[in-house]
This record gives C-alpha cells, structure tokens and sequence, in this order.
C-alpha cells in the first residue's frame, strides 16, 4: 500500500548560485559525504545536486513533514541500488518519521526517481508498506 507520495521541482541555476555563493556551507548542510563526492565529481555538478536536493524536498513531502518536525537535509541521502536504481537512505529524524508512516507488520519500500532537463531537476517519492514475508 501506498503511505507516502511526494515531488519537487527546482530551478537548476539557483543551486548554482547557491553553490557559488555557500559552497561547502551549503553541501555541508544538506548532502551526505556519499552525495558530495558523487555529485563533485561530474560534468554537470550543479544539475546532480539539484536532482539530490529535490529527492530531499520530495521526500521529505512524501513523509508528511517537510523539512521540520525533527527531519534534517542530511537525514535523507540519496544512493543507489546494486541494480543501479537510486532509492533514498534515511537516517536519525527522517527514519522515525518513516517508522511511524508504516503500519505494524510491513516494511518500507521507497521509491525515487530523478531527472533533468532544460534547466530543472525533478524528483518523485512514493513510499509504499509492503507485508513482512
């Protein structure tokens, strides 16, 4: 069963500016170690930090908190499964709040999917409750 859905769509030129202006401060505050070296480490670093942030807001939207409620940037990351499909790890408030989200007897299951073009990043979550086998 579906628990939890959310999106989120930002203007890639304004992580830009907001990289060029905080740097480190900013990657710092809101990306995982593992999403700043991925993210640094491409072509288009602006753009992969834009979808990694827009993952955040909608999951953080699919977790019916926003980013408050005792839920951080950083207790979201956004990584990839053996398959190669990105998926989101959470962690510290993030992961309470998906705990509570998940009736007794089923598990999380997120499911993420990112893209990019013509100078947006998009994201959608959906959190699904699937039966303990």
């Amino acid at each position: 069963m579906i628990v939890g859905l959310g999106s989120d769509l930002i203007q890639i030129h304004r992580v830009e500016q907001t990289l060029a202006k905080y740097g480190d401060r900013f990657t710092n505050r809101c990306f995982t170690e593992i999403e700043q070296k991925k993210s640094d480490r491409r072509a288009q670093r602006a753009a992969s930090y834009a979808k990694r942030f827009a993952a955040k807001e909608a999951c953080s939207k699919a977790l019916g908190t926003g980013i408050s409620w005792g839920v951080y940037w950083r207790d979201m990351g956004v990584v990839n499964l053996p398959s190669g499909k990105p998926t989101m790890h959470l962690t510290n408030g993030a992961a309470r709040a998906l705990a509570r989200l998940v009736p007794e007897g089923h598990e999380p299951h997120i499911h993420l999917t990112i893209t990019d073009d013509a100078g947006f990043a998009q994201a959608f979550v959906i959190i699904e409750a699937l039966p303990v086998k």
